[in-house]
């Protein structure tokens, strides 16, 4: 059903463009909670939620792109009747690139693409796959990204309900696989963080190739997680770029 995949704040007036928000592995639509007051008042925030998580915890994870794609792009055409961008950080900017492309085929294009903390969809992966590891190695790299909050994973309670949906996430990024395509009819942004260990400026460069015409990089300060230490720099430049919609 279409209300699953997002959920629309009550507005006084409409927005003038939507910001649909896809999240990193093991977050969800929480990590966007804050945007909304940091962003423009005629810019809509619309985190997606996605299975596995927070209000639909209840519903298995999806592992795969190809399986998910298909169901968000169902969920979110009811709420494409204005001007709205894509943003995804991490696995949240693979799946935002597929959507992506799925729109492009019906001939919709967003009016902007924001690929954060990951690198372009064609270039091969340098890491060694993480998603099967025993769970201390696997539970070891997830710590070391910074980004799940210490107390949950000290927390055997909880890391027992997060552990499948963490795993599924991981092999849903490590497992995808590129095929060529035109690129995307919409201007083109890649974000990244200086000392993120996983995506380097040559990672975020090669977006290039995916975007038919304007393209930029900005490099933050912090880690694969720059979105939390530097939001106040990423978020500018996102309002300056939707100011023009």
């Amino acid at each position: 059903m279409a209300g699953v995949w997002v959920r629309r704040q009550r507005r006084d007036r409409p927005a003038r463009v939507t910001l649909f928000c896809l999240p990193f592995a093991g977050g969800g639509a929480g990590a966007f909670r804050e945007w909304p007051d940091l962003l423009p008042d005629d810019v809509e925030v619309c985190p997606v939620h996605l299975p596995g998580r927070e209000a639909r915890f209840a519903e298995p994870p999806i592992d795969d792109v190809g399986a998910l794609v298909g169901p968000l792009l169902l969920g979110l055409t009811p709420h494409l009747d204005g001007p709205f961008a894509l943003y995804g950080h991490s696995m949240g900017g693979l799946i935002a690139f597929e959507l992506a492309d799925r729109l492009r085929r019906r001939g919709v294009a967003p009016a902007w693409f924001f690929a954060s903390g990951v690198r372009g969809p064609h270039r091969p992966r340098r890491a060694e796959p993480r998603h099967g590891l025993p769970d201390d190695q696997f539970l070891a790299a997830v710590r070391q990204l910074n980004g799940t909050p210490p107390e949950l994973l000290a927390n055997p309670e909880i890391l027992e309900l997060l552990l499948p949906m963490l795993r599924s996430d991981f092999r849903l990024a490590e497992t995808y696989r590129y095929l060529p395509r035109p690129p995307l009819d919409c201007p083109v942004v890649a974000f990244g963080g200086r000392d993120d260990p996983d995506v380097s400026v040559e990672d975020l460069e090669a977006w290039r190739q995916q975007a038919a015409g304007h393209f930029e990089v900005h490099v933050l300060p912090g880690d694969h997680f720059f979105l939390g230490s530097a939001r106040a720099d990423l978020l500018r430049i996102i309002g300056e770029r939707l100011a023009g919609v």
